[in-house]
């Protein structure tokens, strides 16, 4: 079996994984070409960097002439006036990929308030925005494989996901300021393009290091990995090393998120050939480099692409004295709180009371916060707790664009075979009441798209 391994010591963001796939020999023209059909006015530079000794490819996106600035370069020029100015501008308008370039695209990934910022205080643009439909409209009409729009399609929606639940907003909301846009959408579909070019079963990711200190947006200091990163790599391992700046990035997390078929150490492989993505700054003594290896292993050694096994906290109460109001009240909070899913079974108790069983379903690191909330909100005096191994599908979502707005359809299946899709209920939901619709039609009208591009 023919994988991709990425060694993410210094974190990942979108140019740098794009620079190691060119320099792991994904040629410099696909990507040339791919963007020149993209017709977004944006340019790449390619380079050779030493980045703490180490030689490696430097990819840049070229908007309206310019490339983008470090971030702490960015807001020394820019960055007291333009809070100064009090534009109301959220955290994400200005959100910089620190490892990548200030104004990138996840730095431009906004709130729906971004609309009331004055162009002229958008660095390298004209202030005008696209929304997701837009984006994906976009790559649809894009002149590359179906196999390479999924993949980008999926990093985007993963992308707008996570930003969408940050802001407590719906992901048609979200903003991409047209020069963050421009660039998220480069370095989004040339990751999907230059991925399929590799020809590789499998990509592994390491356990990323995140960095860690705190990052300077425009609207204030937030802790590193910012907001959108984190709800990004729910269930990946992270950790924080000696650097103390950020090291992954939104769209470093939503590519690792979307490609990855597991987290781990290096598995046994025979490597055919390595590459180096450099990311904008140099940290040295530590190497800013992204690293790809490509090579054989034994399938034995790995499990069936895609399908994954995790370890999970099972929590249970027994409640036989609970107002019911305040059960329906704990599950949402559960959920809320980060639980996987959450049930209840009705029981006949002691003394023939009828009771309920809640069930919390719940990854190990949020467990102690589940049980918390139990005893907190509950009338239970003990929870059962246990640890259970489960398989998992590997699951991914595609947008369809009804006249609506946009759905996501969750997808689920194995060995590439598609065994379960489903549009997303809150997508639908959201729709039904803004136009006064039936929640079934807008079901139906969804799969309907969705099976229609199949068959098409």
């Amino acid at each position: 079996m023919r994988i991709a391994y990425l060694d993410c010591f210094s974190g990942i963001s979108g140019d740098m994984f794009a620079g190691a796939l060119l320099d792991a020999g994904v040629p410099f023209e696909l990507f040339e070409k791919t963007v020149a059909n993209l017709n977004i006015d944006a340019t790449l530079a390619l380079s050779r960097v030493i980045r703490a000794g180490i030689s490696a490819s430097k990819l840049d996106v070229i908007v309206d002439g310019e490339k983008d600035l470090p971030r702490e370069e960015f807001w020394e020029k820019q960055g007291a006036g333009h809070r100064a100015r009090g534009s109301g501008a959220t955290e994400h308008e200005l959100h910089h990929d620190s490892v990548s370039s200030a104004v990138s695209q996840h730095d431009l990934i906004s709130h729906p308030h971004a609309a009331a910022v004055d162009p002229g205080h958008w660095p390298l643009g004209t202030g005008r925005s696209r929304h997701l439909p837009d984006i994906l409209k976009t790559i649809a009409a894009a002149p590359i494989s179906e196999h390479a729009k999924q993949i980008a399609n999926e990093i985007f929606l993963a992308l707008a996901t996570a930003e969408a639940k940050v802001h407590n907003t719906g992901i048609e909301d979200i903003h991409f300021h047209e020069v963050g846009a421009a660039d998220a959408i480069v370095d989004i579909v040339c990751a999907a393009v230059g991925a399929e070019a590799l020809a590789v079963d499998q990509f592994i990711f390491s356990p990323l290091n995140v960095g860690g200190g705190t990052v300077t947006c425009a609207h204030g200091v937030m802790p590193v990995p910012a907001p959108a990163t984190l709800e990004l790599l729910k269930n990946a391992p992270i950790y924080s090393g000696e650097v103390q700046k950020e090291l992954v990035t939104p769209t470093g997390a939503a590519i690792a998120r979307v490609l990855a078929t597991s987290f781990g150490p290096r598995p046994v492989m025979r490597t055919e050939k390595n590459g180096y993505g450099a990311g904008s700054r140099d940290l040295a003594p530590h190497a800013n480099v992204l690293r790809i290896s490509i090579g054989e292993v034994q399938a034995a050694e790995l499990a069936a692409p895609g399908l994954t096994t995790e370890e999970i906290a099972i929590l249970e109460a027994n409640l036989d004295d609970l107002n019911p109001q305040l059960i329906g009240y704990i599950i949402d909070r559960a959920f809320a709180d980060g639980a996987l899913d959450v049930f209840t079974t009705p029981v006949q108790m002691k003394k023939n009371r009828p009771g309920t069983v809640l069930t919390i379903l719940a990854s190990l690191e949020n467990e102690q916060r589940l049980c918390a909330l139990l005893f907190r909100e509950s009338s239970t005096l003990g929870i059962r707790v246990r640890h259970e191994r489960r398989y998992v599908l590997p699951r991914r979502h595609e947008a369809v664009i009804t006249q609506w707005g946009v759905v996501r359809i969750k997808i689920a299946g194995l060995n590439d075979t598609v065994s379960q899709y489903a549009p997303e209920y809150e997508d639908c939901r959201r729709i039904a009441a803004e136009h006064h619709l039936a929640l079934k039609d807008v079901m139906q009208e969804a799969i309907r798209l969705y099976l229609d591009r199949q068959h098409g």
